[in-house]
């Protein structure tokens, strides 16, 4: 994989980047639609390529490990083949997903004992057949093992915790350098920077990861309830360390306010299931704000959902959409999510293009509050 900076804004650390992997080029800042299943729920492959404009999806290490399964996805030749996308994806390591299953799981050294969310069976990760079962995916970026500490974390858990995410790190590393990749084409491992919300923690974790001259960096452990600010200090004080001709990824984050906050200090890659969680939920994300579809306002509304937005969005009305929520109809959702995600889509590329003109901050500022206000 290769990172080629290509403009950094003039009033803060907001940057245009390409990356270049075997299945294409992404432009940054980039956010990420997820598919954690082997889908991005309720939305086709064509859409992702013609409505959303997507670069690259994610897949989730912890729910493919389990269904399909390593056997199906093998005999497949990965992912890309199994599901019919052909740009670039990105797993995480099941770390978050692991480590959320409170009560059915156990942490260890060696790794993490857990009981699937399924049937109750009973499984176990480690560094070394984590980055086996991402190989077996088949992503073009993949991250490393973790652990993933609740935010309310105390300070003797959050550093142990640390430590024993460093040592993972390690293993991962040992094993992507003594195994190949399966579908003849290059994988390269992101290592994930966490130590919750404290300052030195993120200092050591970020100095740990940025020493092991990886590809791409990852900021792990973020927008999981502690204060915005808080958030946004740990990242100012992240990219302070980590490489600057390496791409940065902001893991799980976030509201379209977050993203662009994110981009000014210069994270480069995003990942959310907002979108679509929101948009099942009849949300709308614009830039004039976010729009509840079942609110009555909508009733009468005949003009487009965004007449800037996709095709979707030019296609169908207001007053269309809040009937199909009204009338709990699965196309509903299925609009909801493809607005959504193209939306983000359009954020990050208009902030793209503002950053090569030099003009992001003066931009950003403009736009910022009303995105999060309901219309």
């Amino acid at each position: 994989m290769e990172f080629l900076l290509q403009h950094t804004d003039n009033g803060s650390d907001a940057r245009a980047g390409l990356i270049t992997t075997a299945h294409g080029q992404i432009k940054t800042p980039i956010f990420m639609p997820v598919g954690t299943c082997a889908s991005v729920k309720g939305v086709h492959i064509s859409e992702l390529h013609e409505q959303i404009k997507a670069q690259i999806i994610l897949g989730n290490t912890y729910h493919l490990y389990l269904r399909p399964g390593l056997d199906v996805l093998k005999a497949a030749g990965g992912l890309h083949k199994f599901n019919g996308w052909d740009k670039p994806i990105l797993t995480d390591s099941g770390g978050f997903q692991v480590f959320s299953l409170t009560g059915i799981r156990k942490l260890k050294e060696e790794g993490c004992e857990f009981r699937s969310h399924i049937d109750g069976s009973r499984h176990f990760f480690t560094p070394e057949n984590v980055i086996d079962t991402e190989r077996t995916i088949g992503a073009d970026i993949i991250m490393a093992f973790d652990e993933c500490p609740p935010g309310e974390s105390d300070y003797q858990y959050a550093a142990n915790s640390l430590r024993l995410t460093q040592r993972w790190l390690d293993r991962c590393i040992k094993r992507m350098d003594e195994t190949e990749p399966c579908y003849g084409y290059e994988q390269t491992l992101f290592p994930i920077v966490q130590g919750c919300t404290y300052k030195d923690l993120r200092i050591d974790a970020a100095k740990h990861v940025a020493d092991k001259g990886a590809d791409g960096n990852a900021i792990g452990g973020l927008a999981v309830g502690e204060p915005t600010e808080v958030m946004y200090e740990m990242i100012e004080i992240v990219n302070g360390i980590l490489p600057k001709d390496k791409p940065r990824y902001l893991m799980g984050v976030g509201t379209p306010q977050n993203i662009l906050e994110a981009i000014e200090r210069g994270v480069d890659m995003f990942d959310c299931v907002m979108p679509t969680r929101n948009g099942r939920n009849a949300m709308l994300f614009t830039y004039e704000g976010t729009m509840n579809m079942r609110n009555k306002k909508w009733e009468m509304d005949f003009s487009p959902i965004d007449p800037d937005g996709c095709h979707v969005d030019r296609f169908y009305t207001k007053a269309y959409l809040h009937h199909l929520f009204k009338a709990q109809e699965l196309l509903a959702m299925q609009i909801a999510s493809i607005h959504n995600l193209a939306f983000y889509l359009r954020l990050v590329t208009d902030a793209r293009e503002h950053i090569i003109q030099g003009d992001f901050t003066v931009w950003k500022r403009s736009i910022i509050d009303q995105l999060g206000r309901r219309v």
